[in-house]
């Protein structure tokens, strides 16, 4: 017979956990269900995050299971939720591994994966010298000269913003840049390269030293930041009849984090919102509030 859970939590990042350790201080007994491959596995340090600045993000992660663990009130499956049906009053859970399971109310906090550009070597630098968040890695590169790789308006608008941080900016983008974009860039110094990169190359600690043009060409920089989008990292909220915006984020309440299908809350990066560890941290812990507010009225205590 399969167990029955308050609230079944799809993805055990910092969304999924902030919202399980508020979840447990309510008492309810929440499933968690995780297959491991956080957005910012590659990274070796978190930041914009207050009391835990510079955390390995591995590091962050295994605090907080220590810390959710000690309330005894969530079970934590190193598994991928595969289905979730609505039934008459709760969801059926299906996992890969054929565990299943039943909870009243349902958390997605399954996150985005990035479209890492096609480029060779990349995965020596990711996470190093490689980035796509600014604001999680702009600081460290604070002055040195940074390439941003990216189509278009898009990628030329990375490119503009990069300058908060160093004057030596270079783009490598296609022709698709738009007149006024070019203007812009043309004002703030910024060099269009439109010769595709094949190839980086740098040391064996990740640090980058030079991008490979497809033209032979090799342009000195420290960092290359780069704009290829990304993509929602699971399909549960299509089975679920989720609607998501233009940006392709799942769309949920700003006050309850409730998506367009009653019962089913998001917060975290699939949301589309800001994409910092904070404010998934933040969310995570709003959409907790507001289903345990849900259980109290169903329960006819709220």
């Amino acid at each position: 017979m399969a167990e029955t859970f308050d609230v079944v939590i799809a993805g055990g990042g910092a969304a999924g956990l902030s919202a399980a350790l508020v979840l447990s201080r309510c008492r309810r007994n929440v499933l968690l269900c995780d297959e491991g491959s956080p957005r910012n596995q590659a990274s070796h340090a978190a930041h914009c995050l207050l009391g835990n600045e510079g955390i390995a993000p591995a590091d962050l992660l295994a605090k907080g299971r220590r810390e959710l663990r000690a309330y005894g009130q969530a079970v934590l499956r190193a598994d991928k939720i595969v289905s979730i049906i609505r039934q008459e009053t709760a969801f059926a859970v299906e996992c890969a591994s054929g565990y299943a399971a039943t909870a009243r109310k349902v958390l997605l906090t399954t996150g985005l994966k990035d479209r890492v550009p096609d480029i060779e070597n990349i995965e020596k630098f990711y996470g190093r010298s490689v980035h796509h968040c600014p604001y999680c890695d702009g600081y460290e590169n604070s002055g040195k000269r940074v390439a941003v790789y990216g189509d278009g308006d898009q990628g030329a608008g990375l490119a503009l913003m990069m300058k908060q941080w160093t004057p030596d900016v270079i783009l490598c983008a296609g022709d698709d840049v738009s007149p006024g974009m070019r203007s812009r860039l043309d004002a703030h110094g910024i060099e269009i390269v439109s010769r595709r990169i094949v190839r980086l190359d740098g040391d064996e600690d990740g640090r980058l030293h030079h991008i490979i043009l497809d033209d032979g060409r090799q342009l000195a920089c420290a960092a290359l930041f780069f704009s290829t989008g990304c993509a929602q990292q699971s399909d549960l909220w299509q089975k679920l009849g989720c609607r998501r915006d233009e940006k392709g984020g799942i769309i949920s309440d700003a006050v309850t984090e409730e998506s367009s299908t009653p019962g089913v809350y998001v917060a975290g990066d699939a949301s589309r919102d800001v994409l910092l560890l904070a404010v998934a941290i933040a969310e995570g812990a709003k959409a907790a509030v507001a289903i345990n507010r849900a259980l109290l009225k169903d329960a006819g205590l709220g």
